[in-house]
């Protein structure tokens, strides 16, 4: 499967990087020059300096011969964009945008988009089932700082693995939301024990993210 994704910040980048673990084959597009340096020093060919926004440079990408389009920019105009370019003039199976205010998702699926991922609203239904009213932390807060939503799977090699929650330290403000668990949601006490193959989802400032997933990610090396 060929996967083109467009937007190199933490959500494109880390969603490049696992993809590039596995037999697909990846491209993806950054239109900040510097942003596009750092990212090809770590993943190297499969970067690809660009707008995504330009139908040459969709070209470029070989984007008409693509399975998925992922829109993973941090504008929702761009990511509309991007998506109804690869749908109508590229033919593109599938697209996937990232949708950065809840209030437009509507409006993508009424324009053709496949899928929607919206972090606010992730959160949202996390909080609205289960977590109790003292415990809540304010949507307005979230959408007027700088938090990001960080998704870890617990390898064989992970230094938490086997470990209860409480004995994990975090960074300072990070917060652990669920634990996903053979395709099942849970809440995490100080008790619940890491299990192989868990997906973690966790909240925690943007400057502090990849301090997060080096205490839950397996060495490398």
């Amino acid at each position: 499967m060929y996967i083109v994704i467009v937007g190199g910040g933490n959500v494109g980048f880390y969603l490049a990087k696992t993809l590039c673990q596995t037999s697909h084959e990846v491209l993806l597009m950054e239109k900040d020059r510097s942003t596009h340096r750092l990212i090809a020093e770590q993943l190297g060919e499969v970067v690809m300096q660009g707008d995504g926004c330009e139908v040459r440079l969709l070209e470029d990408a070989g984007v008409e011969r693509a399975d998925v389009v992922v829109a993973a920019t941090g504008d929702d105009e761009d990511n509309l964009v991007i998506c109804q370019m690869a749908k109508m003039k590229f033919n593109v199976p599938r697209t996937i945008a990232r949708v950065n205010n809840p209030r437009n998702e509507a409006l993508f699926h009424r324009l053709g988009i496949d899928a929607t991922v919206s972090s606010t609203k992730i959160i949202y239904n996390l909080i609205e089932q289960e977590i109790e009213t003292n415990e809540v932390i304010p949507l307005a807060a979230l959408k007027r700082g700088n938090i990001e939503i960080v998704d870890i799977e617990i390898g064989s090699g992970s230094p938490v693995l086997n470990k209860v929650v409480n004995s994990v330290g975090l960074p300072a403000g990070a917060l652990i939301m669920a634990v996903i668990r053979d395709d099942a949601a849970m809440l995490p006490t100080a008790d619940t024990k890491y299990e192989l193959g868990d997906s973690v989802i966790a909240v925690v400032t943007a400057d502090l993210e990849h301090d997060l997933r080096d205490i839950f990610s397996e060495p490398v090396g």
